[in-house]
């Protein structure tokens, strides 16, 4: 069983959106407008930010998040101003578990600078991973509203609804994402885990079978489809989809959970 709920775990960090990393434009003044001794400072320190950058986007790519944040934290004290660095210190905070730390970077900056849809994304999933679930859902509701066609914003509101247990408010949210975003498979592995959490398991393995049809399906949607089947009462299904991902150890231990649960479902 721990095997499963290591790979299956439903925490705010397994259902949020991972955004791609964003890209960061360090601007280089004209050399022209310094003296010889400026320009080549002005030189030295974009090759320092650049290093700095590469060395952030090969750690967080190498799901080294501890190093990754170093990279931006030190970025972000040469440059307190970029919000594209204060976003992806925060993200990096809360990858590797930091959750206040990011708060503090992703809150300290909008009340400098003003709110952004993205750092109020960022916000709301800090606050979401923190379990504070009442400012997540506040803060990200304010994200939609200041970006209501990003679907990742309205992703992460769908999953802070569910976690206070409004499934149908969550389920409507994720199908108005859906709406901008067809076919997402994180979308639909979302809405599936709704519909599953409200009891309705018919319609959560019809759409969980449609996220894990999408090529970009990851194996985390085929477990958590693999895991409705056995609720479902269909344990061998469940164990083809849980030996197609996992190591033999784990889907051997596993399979003996999904028999479990499919025999339970098929109790009268």
């Amino acid at each position: 069983m721990r095997d499963l709920q290591s790979w299956l775990s439903r925490s705010a960090l397994r259902r949020l959106a991972v955004p791609s990393v964003l890209a960061i434009t360090l601007a280089v003044s004209s050399c022209a407008a310094f003296g010889d001794g400026d320009a080549a400072s002005t030189r030295s320190i974009a090759v320092v930010d650049a290093s700095a950058q590469a060395a952030a986007l090969a750690a967080e790519a190498g799901h080294d998040y501890q190093a990754a944040a170093g990279s931006w934290t030190n970025l972000y004290q040469r440059h307190p101003d970029d919000p594209s660095i204060a976003l992806n210190l925060a993200r990096n905070l809360r990858y590797a578990g930091q959750m206040q730390p990011a708060i503090d970077v992703a809150s300290g900056f909008m009340e400098r600078h003003g709110a952004s849809a993205p750092l109020l994304t960022e916000l709301g999933k800090d606050y979401l991973a923190a379990d504070r679930l009442g400012l997540a859902a506040r803060t990200l509701r304010q994200a939609v509203d200041a970006a209501p066609k990003d679907w990742n914003a309205a992703s992460a509101l769908g999953v802070a609804l569910d976690y206070q247990g409004n499934h149908s408010e969550a389920q409507q949210t994720y199908q108005r994402a859906l709406a901008l975003s067809p076919d997402n498979p994180q979308l639909l592995n979302n809405l599936g885990l709704s519909q599953a959490e409200g009891g309705h398991l018919t319609e959560a393995e019809a759409t969980l079978q449609q996220a894990a049809d999408q090529p970009k399906a990851t194996t985390q949607v085929r477990q958590n489809l693999a895991l409705v089947k056995a609720l479902s009462g269909d344990a061998t299904a469940a164990e083809r989809l849980s030996r197609q991902d996992l190591p033999p150890e784990m889907a051997r231990a596993n399979s003996t959970y999904y028999r479990l649960l499919a025999g339970a479902a098929r109790l009268p």
